[in-house]
């Protein structure tokens, strides 16, 4: 392939896409063959509870920490070998950023502007006056919701094409979440940009993501559309008389006290579910976005 196609190939590839990644600390399995593909211009959501290999997944896919096994390619370029060209197509923010703290505000976007041709200098001034932070105070000196507004500042200012968020809004005020949320759209829709962000809170994931992706236990449990989860998975509850006769799921399974027996199923293609929900006593729950994350992380 010679350099224009290969310039090409790059160009028109996945955002972010990671395969077969694996990873532990010790003896304990953070990841566990993790697959994932963003699609341009797509808002993901990745959910799973504190301590469910979020943070260690993002970073192995932006190449910042380097996988036991599996690969991690950010605009079709190798993760862990980044051209200056594809970092300039790309915002970070950390779950705890704590770079450059001895800098004042104004110093770090004053050096970080240097880098990137597309910053908005701008958008950098009217978002340090909206959320009332002192652009020349040290920012260790900032409390934890001004940092978090002043690495989220950093992120968006050069204009990136693909947006990656670690719990973005965990020191933020519900004001400030709306805000950043509202941001997170605009910049999706109207610039195109491609989004993935970490949360635990549902309600922040269903105001803006168009897809999602649970990971538990280092495992990515189901990815699909925001919209279509209500419809593709659902509560089958068995009474105790025909529990035995429920499938296998890979979601979540849970035996109650009186031996009833509820488990999370997908329906197939047809939109049809398993065989075992036409049981005497089944029962099929449609279940809220919320109630599907208490499902499977319980």
């Amino acid at each position: 392939m010679n350099a224009t196609a290969q310039a090409v190939a790059v160009a028109s590839a996945a955002p972010l896409q990671v395969r077969g990644l694996t990873h532990h600390y010790e003896s304990k399995i953070v990841l566990d063959h993790v697959d994932l593909a963003l699609q341009p211009g797509s808002v993901l959501g990745l959910i799973g509870r504190n301590g469910a290999g979020k943070s260690t997944l993002i970073r192995a896919m932006l190449g910042l920490l380097e996988p036991q096994s599996g690969e991690a390619f950010v605009f079709g370029e190798p993760a862990l070998k980044l051209s200056d060209t594809t970092k300039e197509r790309l915002g970070y923010v950390p779950q705890q950023p704590d770079a450059l703290a001895w800098l004042t505000a104004a110093q770090m976007f004053d050096y970080l502007s240097r880098f990137y041709p597309r910053w908005d200098h701008r958008f950098v001034k009217d978002m340090l006056q909206r959320w009332e932070i002192e652009a020349n105070k040290v920012m260790a000196k900032l409390s934890p919701g001004e940092r978090q507004r002043v690495d989220l500042v950093r992120a968006l200012a050069p204009q990136p094409e693909l947006l990656v968020l670690d719990e973005p809004a965990s020191a933020l005020d519900p004001v400030a979440r709306r805000e950043l949320l509202r941001e997170i759209a605009l910049r999706a829709g109207e610039a195109g940009a491609t989004v993935l962000f970490s949360t635990h809170i549902v309600s922040d994931l269903e105001r803006v993501a168009s897809d999602i992706a649970f990971l538990h236990d280092g495992r990515m449990l189901l990815h699909c559309p925001v919209d279509e989860t209500k419809e593709r998975y659902a509560r089958l509850w068995l009474p105790a008389n025909v529990a035995a006769a429920a499938p296998a799921s890979p979601l979540g399974k849970r035996r109650h006290e009186d031996g009833s027996l509820s488990v999370i199923v997908e329906c197939d293609a047809n939109g049809a579910w398993p065989e075992a929900s036409r049981l005497p006593g089944g029962r099929v729950d449609t279940l809220g976005l919320e109630d599907l994350f208490v499902e499977i992380a319980e």
